[in-house]
Formats: C-alpha cells, structure tokens, sequence
C-alpha cells in the first residue's frame, strides 16, 4: 500500500507532502506555497483531490493528486461563507462540507467533477461549530457546536440540503464542548471529543426505535492534571480496537482499548508527544500514528504496538510553522 502524509502549517503557509513506506519512514516529496493560511484538509473519496480550508480569505482549495507519487497541483478553488475550522466530504463525493467556527455555520458545497462550487446550502445558529461529521450510511450530519453543549443531527437531502432531524439534536454534559468526531467501523457508535473538559463521549447509535443515547464519558486526562483541560483531536484504527486524543496544554495522546462491539472504552496510557497536539492522524495500515506540535513546529511518528496499541516513537520530522493538521493518502 502505498500512502502519502500531508500536513498544514498555517503560519508559514505550506503544505508539506511526505511519503510514508511500510517500515514507517517519512521522506519529504514536495513543500507547496499556499495562497494563504491553510489549516483543514481532506481527501476526496476517489483519492483525487486534497481539499484545503484557506484563511483570512475564506475559501477551500483543491489540489490534484498526483497518482504516481501523492504530489499536489492547484486544480480550482471556490469562496467560502465563513472562515473554515473543519472540512469534510460526504462519502459519494457530491458535497464538501465547510464548518465555521466563528461564523457558527456549516456550508455545504458541491463538487463538480471533484471541484468545489457553489453553497447548496448554509446552517447557521451553531455557536462554536467545530467540525461536521458524516455518518457511514452518508444520510445524516452530525455537527458539533462547541459553545451550546449540542451536537446537530441533520439528514443530507439529494440535492445536498440539510434538514434537521427529529431529535434535532444530542446534548453533552454542561460546559463539556464537543469538538471533533469518529465512527467505529461497525457502523454501531460514535466517539466524541469534547474540548472544554476534555472527555470522550461514546453514543450509540442502533437503537431500534431512533434514539441516539450516551453510553460512556470517559476523561482522558492523566491522574491529577490540574491545568486548563484543552482537548482537540480524535481518530480510531482501521480495525476499530484503538483510539486516540489530544489534549494541547498537557501535550498527550490518550490511548484507549475499544471494545469489540465498540460499545465500551478503557484508557490504556498517556504518551508525551509534540507541544500543543493540535492534529493527528491515524495510517491507513493502523500501525503508524503521526501527531503535529503546534508550538513544536515539528511532526512525531509513533508505531502504534500491542495488545493496548500503546505508542512507541520513531522519529520526528521539522515541518512549516505552526503545524494544525495531518491528513493521510493511501493509493
């Protein structure tokens, strides 16, 4: 299998493009100039496209993938209605969602082609939006909003509207602020990050009459953390048995064990990683995990080992200034 790692430094405007081989080496490919601050990224579902969230004027761009060797060549590029913290893509690759944090909205776009376009539509009223979310059978949207303690439920309409759900929304506990979310891959649950008092929500999602319900929070923090909780990523292997989050003023990856049916987390270890984990990521492989220090400006490689999925570093690569986000290719 071959992957390609692309991370984001927002102050220094690049986009650095990496191969990774199967021995969990990173060799750099390419730096791309960005037209701006670059933060959020994704790869469209066909592979051909990265899509890339663009400050201070709000726009996502979207670089051709170079199918020999992951390279990136600017393909087009369409206006934003508010700055992008998270970018997303509904799985049949017809829509682009943009969720604005500032503005407390999401947008969706269309892709033509893998191109964006124009918004087929905008949800306001989402204080503190942090990210949008597909669910796998790509009919409903899950949006955290941060500032109100609530996750929006919307089902994404053919033509790419969103129309909210009865219930329209799943609360969190007072002052939690969901944050960014994963699938298991059965489908069955949910893991939510929640920034503000950095826990880790689980919601089951297969009850026979429609309800969504918390199942577990659990604190992902290390024994006696008495600082500012300040949680930001969240990601699960391929095979559903690990998952991991950040927290940015400890400077941590939580590692925690998965149930089989997903229903049920354990936090097996703490692992000291780059100064202020803004983003990580997870290969496509399930043996390697690559997390950014925002203060660090530098990347870290982890084989992800044994039973617990414990962390164990491999290296560490200096990437552009101030490093937010980490997205990973497998062609």
């Amino acid at each position: 299998m071959k992957q390609t790692v692309y991370t984001a430094s927002p102050e220094s405007q690049q986009i650095h493009v990496w191969r990774l081989n199967p021995e969990g080496d990173l060799t750099l490919l390419q730096v791309v100039d960005a037209p701006g601050q670059v933060q959020p990224m994704v790869v469209s579902p066909d592979k051909r496209f990265l899509y890339v969230g663009v400050r201070p004027e709000f726009r996502v761009i979207a670089y051709r993938i170079a199918p020999d060797d992951g390279t990136l060549s600017e393909a087009g590029e369409a206006p934003l209605p508010g700055s992008p913290t998270h970018i997303s893509t509904d799985h049949s690759g017809r829509f682009l969602f943009s969720a604005s944090y500032n503005a407390g909205s999401v947008a969706v776009i269309r892709l033509t082609d893998g191109l964006p376009g124009e918004a087929a539509d905008v949800a306001e009223g989402l204080e503190g939006c942090h990210s949008a979310n597909i669910s796998p059978d790509n009919r409903t949207l899950w949006v955290p909003a941060l500032k109100q303690d609530r996750i929006c439920l919307f089902t994404l309409s053919e033509d790419g509207t969103l129309v909210a759900q009865t219930p329209a929304e799943v609360k969190t506990v007072e002052g939690a602020g969901p944050r960014h979310m994963v699938f298991h891959p059965n489908r069955k649950f949910a893991y939510c990050v929640n920034e503000l008092n950095s826990s880790v929500d689980v919601w089951a999602l297969s009850d026979p009459h429609g309800n969504i319900e918390c199942v577990q929070t659990l604190d992902m923090m290390p024994a006696g953390f008495a600082d500012t909780r300040w949680a930001a990523d969240i990601h699960i292997t391929p095979d559903g048995r690990h998952l991991y989050a950040c927290d940015r003023t400890a400077s941590v990856l939580t590692i925690f064990s998965v149930s089989e049916d997903g229903s049920v987390l354990a936090v097996e270890g703490h692992q000291p990683t780059e100064t202020q984990p803004r983003g990580f990521n997870i290969d496509h492989s399930g043996k390697y995990l690559i997390a950014a220090g925002q203060k660090s400006h530098h990347i870290a490689l982890y084989a992800i080992e044994g039973a617990q999925g414990l962390l164990q570093e491999k290296a560490r690569y200096a990437v552009g200034q101030g490093p937010m986000w980490v997205t990973i290719n497998a062609g």
